[in-house]
């Protein structure tokens, strides 16, 4: 075989081999997705059971109702279209609060609530940590 020819055949087998990395890659991604579902959705499209999935919306202000457990909390995530009650036992985030974002990882049940087993609590792209905002406000005020 020419050289030409085992050149044509290694770029050939190297593409192919890509090809199939990014396949693989790729369908072992599909369920990771990090995508979630707003209870405007839910209400849309009937309730995905039987498998982990993510609620994302907003907390509804005077939702919150803590267990006397103290790891046990139950609130509401709403959209504006639709809510969808939720119910947590855990450690929440230090931003998780009424009417600020929330990511819910978990299921839901056949009466429509949602049970999370983990919380992300989002914020707007403003947000600066305390220690941080503390930093800055003293940086200017030794450069006045």
């Amino acid at each position: 075989m020419k050289a030409k020819h085992q050149r044509l055949v290694l770029a050939l087998l190297a593409v192919g081999a890509i090809a199939g990395a990014s396949g693989l890659a790729l369908s072992a991604l599909k369920d990771q997705a990090s995508f979630f579902f707003a209870p405007g959705d839910v209400k849309k499209d009937g309730l995905p059971l039987g498998k982990s999935v993510r609620l994302g919306g907003m907390v509804e202000g005077g939702s919150i109702k803590r267990q006397p457990d103290g790891v046990s909390i139950q609130f509401i995530v709403t959209d504006g279209k639709a809510t969808v009650p939720v119910s947590f036992r855990g450690v929440t985030p230090d931003l998780f609060k009424e009417k600020s974002g929330v990511v819910a990882e978990g299921q839901f049940r056949p009466d429509g609530s949602f049970v999370a087993d983990n919380l992300l609590a989002k914020h707007d792209e403003r947000y600066m940590p305390p220690q941080m905002a503390g930093k800055m406000h003293e940086t200017k005020t030794l450069q006045q």
